[in-house]
Parts: structure tokens; sequence; C-alpha cells
């Protein structure tokens, strides 16, 4: 007697860094996501919204909170669905809610979270002490003719912990 196994075909990648609180950080930080998202050949219909998530949570933990930042991506495939993770860490408001920082013009900024929001499928915030974590989950699903096209690449790396 045959028995068959369901069995799902998983990848895991991650790549975590510091985000310094300095100019320049956020392009710095989309070109590197930019190439990680290529080389986990990370499904091309969610790799521009993934950057400008990416942009939006940096520039939020830049702009709005105490250093140091954290940014960390991840990227998981399941069978035919893919589900990328971006997370940014920081230590929390570097004012009270509601106020702006020094040279910042308020109706130039304050519609970052609504832009990740939008983009996302999932998204939240996770509070733990001394550090708050903002994420974003953004999911690729196969078309029906497999997912192998959009996810050729079937080798498995384990994230770090």
């Amino acid at each position: 007697m045959a028995v068959q196994l369901n069995t799902l075909v998983r990848e895991a990648y991650e790549h975590v860094c510091p985000v310094p609180p300095a100019a320049g950080a956020v392009p710095a930080a989309r070109r590197q996501v930019a190439t990680l998202l290529d080389d986990w050949h990370v499904s091309a219909e969610i790799v521009d919204d993934a950057l400008l998530v990416v942009s939006e949570l940096i520039t939020n933990a830049i702009v709005h909170a105490l250093p140091p930042a954290l940014l960390r991506v991840s990227w998981i495939r399941e069978d035919a669905f893919g589900t990328l993770r971006v997370e940014v860490s920081d230590k929390g408001p570097a004012l009270a809610a509601g106020r702006c920082p020094p040279g910042v013009d308020p109706d130039e900024h304050g519609r970052g979270m609504e832009i990740v929001h939008a983009l996302a499928t999932r998204y939240g915030l996770h509070v733990a002490p001394g550090a708050i974590t903002r994420w974003a989950d953004l999911v690729a699903l196969s078309d029906g003719a497999g997912a192998s096209h959009l996810f050729p690449d079937q080798r498995t790396v384990a994230p770090p912990r």
C-alpha cells in the first residue's frame, strides 16, 4: 500500500542590519533590500511595494523615534504562497505623540504609516520594554500555474536567530 505524504516546500531567508540615524540611510537601505529581494527571487509583484514599505518604516524610525533602529527583512515561501515581512525596531518615541521634530513640516509628513497600511496584507506594532517594532507583511500568490515562476530558486536557508 502506498502512502502519500502531504509535504510543503518551504524556503526561509532573513537579513538583519542596523539603520544609522543619518542622511542617506533610507536610500542605502532600499538599495540593500532591493538586492536581497532579487537574490531571494522574491515575486516581482511585491518588490516595489516592499521597497516603499522599507522607506516608510525606516523614515518613521529616524524622524520620530530614538536610535538605534534595526531593520529585519524575511522571506518565507510555502508552496504557492510567499510572505515578505519588513520590521523596523527602535527605542520608542523621541517626542510626545502628535508633536513634530524641529524642522519637519507637518504638512509634508505624517502619512507614512497610512501608506504602509494600504500596501501591507497584514501590519502591526509590537511594544516591549525599551523597544517598539513596526512590521508589515506583503503576500505573493501563485497564479495557478504553479509556484515555480514566482519562486524559481528551491534552496533553503535557515534564518539566523
